[in-house]
């Protein structure tokens, strides 16, 4: 197939056409409206069902029913919409059910602003929801990226029946390039054998979606369960990538669009100013590539590790955890819909370099 040109948004919408999506429950919020758009469009010619809810609460709540009915399910909206969705997550999550959901962020708190952030990375790593939670979280840098993620998500969603969130911002929701929608690598995908598909009372056992237990053993058993699923995801299905670290003085991590504005800076530092700088870019933001953190922060070349990101420090924690107190972690960023500039990460580079020698 030859590439296209498309909106990262429609181009999100088509993966997850493409990777079998048939059911997508929404409401609009800016950035993300041509989601829903292009899915109201395009799912109909598929055979699917596009519903625009009354509220991002009903959104969720029928991604439940569809996901329990062992369909492939989709929800989309931004950063206000995602909080509202947030109890219907952990449900989804507590009855262990698969579908994918995205979030376009915009700046906040509260309604904030409709310029792009990253400032939901908490919301999106730190819990799916109340309770003991996760969400498998991509980060996508590129259109082409998301649209890859996009169709491997359905299939991690399947493989460990748990949600997968993409996180975008609103310039990579916003921007245009060229993409091509190639099959991803294929998995060994279980039956749906729990899905709500009607019983014939003699097949099998009736099946039941829940997450309701109110014997507190009962329950401590479920979230032990759910963490073993946990520990094997952190254990399989990581991913980051590492540009230029070899011999770096100073690693940067980013993600998402700043992590494009991050390249760029590196190839500046070494030109202009003969600084040595590399950078790890975590792709999964849950689970968090802790272990490149660990191994860079034992080289002797390495004097400091810093996190730019659109938010006031968030990411940055996390960093810290995988350098283990080795070396300084230090952060810069921009936020409410400000976006961090080469100039602002050069000069902190710089400022870090001289603290450190």
């Amino acid at each position: 197939m030859s590439k296209v040109l498309m909106k990262g948004n429609e181009a999100i919408a088509e993966a997850a056409i493409q990777a079998g999506c048939r059911y997508f429950f929404g409401y609009p919020i800016t950035p993300q409206n041509e989601i829903p758009a292009y899915m109201a469009k395009r799912l109909p010619e598929e055979n699917g069902v596009f519903l625009q809810a009354e509220s991002e609460i009903a959104a969720i709540n029928m991604v439940y029913g569809a996901a329990g009915a062992g369909a492939r399910v989709m929800t989309s909206s931004s950063s206000p919409g995602i909080s509202l969705k947030q109890e219907g997550i952990s449900y989804i999550v507590g009855a262990e059910l698969p579908c994918v959901i995205v979030n376009i962020v915009r700046g906040g708190p509260g309604l904030g602003g409709i310029q792009p952030a990253q400032s939901d990375y908490f919301q999106a790593t730190k819990s799916a929801g109340h309770g003991d939670s996760h969400m498998v979280v991509y980060a996508p840098a590129t259109i082409q990226e998301a649209v890859t993620l996009t169709m491997t998500a359905f299939d991690v969603a399947d493989q460990y029946r748990n949600p997968v969130m993409i996180l975008g911002d609103g310039i990579l929701g916003q921007m245009m390039e060229p993409v091509e929608f190639l099959p991803v690598k294929k998995r060994d995908l279980p039956e749906k054998t729990w899905a709500t598909t009607g019983w014939d009372g003699v097949s099998r056992q009736r099946n039941v979606i829940n997450s309701l237990y109110i014997k507190p053993e009962e329950l401590e058993g479920k979230v032990l369960q759910i963490y073993d699923k946990y520990a094997q995801i952190a254990k399989e299905e990581v991913m980051h990538e590492c540009y230029d670290c070899d011999d770096a003085e100073i690693i940067i991590t980013a993600y998402g669009t700043t992590a494009r504005i991050v390249k760029n800076v590196i190839e500046r530092l070494k030109k202009e100013k003969g600084i040595k700088a590399g950078i790890i870019r975590p792709i999964t933001l849950w689970p968090f590539p802790y272990a490149v953190y660990e191994e860079m922060s034992r080289k002797a070349e390495v004097k400091a590790f810093l996190s730019v990101e659109m938010s006031m420090g968030q990411m940055v924690e996390d960093v810290r955890l995988g350098v283990n107190g080795k070396k300084p972690v230090h952060f810069t960023g921009r936020t409410g819909g400000m976006v961090p500039t080469e100039q602002q990460i050069i000069d902190k580079v710089i400022s870090i370099l001289k603290e450190e020698s």
